[in-house]
């Protein structure tokens, strides 16, 4: 189990506590809802849990297949709804693997990206598709 604590400091800023590191980060409400969008917003760290996640499950993935996925990286792009209540409704997804098409490895690199935690964990109502390239 792990904590997270946090604080509200005013003007639509928050910080954030990693309990087990002690790391912090912060947060912004972005400039479409009235904050100064000056780091990420809580939505955006979202974004940034699904594609790190997709990537940290890559490289356990990769690891066991004998693969090293270093200067693999991705690119999540967030939609917000129009109306209220706001909620994300699409994290469009691309990953870029540093190693070309292989038919025996290729179909477990493709369901480990759709499954990591973070993607299993969204709601079905957000859109997450996720496109995988491969080194040419």
């Amino acid at each position: 189990m792990v904590k997270i604590t946090g604080e509200y400091h005013g003007e639509l800023h928050c910080t954030a506590k990693h309990g087990p590191s002690g790391r912090t980060l912060e947060t912004d409400a972005p400039v479409d809802n009235q904050g100064r969008g000056e780091t990420f917003s809580p939505t955006d760290l979202v974004a940034t849990a699904l594609g790190t996640c997709i990537l940290t499950t890559l490289g356990i993935a990769a690891r066991r297949l004998g693969l090293d996925l270093k200067g693999a990286r991705f690119e999540v792009t967030k939609e917000m709804s129009a109306d209220t209540p706001r909620r994300i409704l699409r994290l469009a997804t691309h990953v870029w693997l540093p190693m070309p098409r292989s038919a025996d490895r290729d179909a477990v690199l493709e369901r480990t990206a759709h499954a990591c935690p973070v993607h299993k964990s969204l709601s079905p109502a957000v859109d997450v598709p996720v496109v995988i390239h491969w080194l040419e």
